[in-house]
C-alpha cells in the first residue's frame, strides 16, 4: 500500500565506508553524474543502498564542501544571528 522498499535488504553492507567504496562513488558520479540513487549502487558495483550512496555522496564525498574551522566573518554572522533570533 505504500512505497516499495528502496533496495533489497539482504547482501547490503552496513558499517563504515572503505576507501575502495568511496573510490568506486566517485568515479561512477564523476563519469555518469548522480541522477538515479536507486539504481546507482549495482551499476557501480556497490553493496550498499541508494539512500547511502546519496547520504555518503552529500555529506562527505562532495567536492564543494567546506571544511575546517569558521572564518571570523562566519562567526560574527552566527553570534549577530543568534542574538536576533535566539534559540529556536
Amino acid at each position: 500500500m505504500g512505497r516499495s522498499p528502496c533496495c533489497e535488504k539482504e547482501g547490503l553492507k552496513k558499517g563504515p565506508w572503505t576507501p575502495e567504496e568511496d573510490q568506486k562513488l566517485l568515479a561512477y558520479i564523476e563519469q555518469h553524474g548522480h541522477g538515479c540513487w536507486r539504481s546507482l549502487p549495482s551499476k557501480a558495483g556497490l553493496q550498499r543502498c541508494g539512500k547511502s550512496c546519496r547520504l555518503r555522496w552529500t555529506n562527505y564525498l562532495r567536492p564543494d564542501i567546506k571544511r575546517g574551522k569558521f572564518s571570523l566573518q562566519e562567526e560574527q554572522t552566527i553570534i549577530q544571528l543568534h542574538a536576533l533570533l535566539g534559540n529556536r
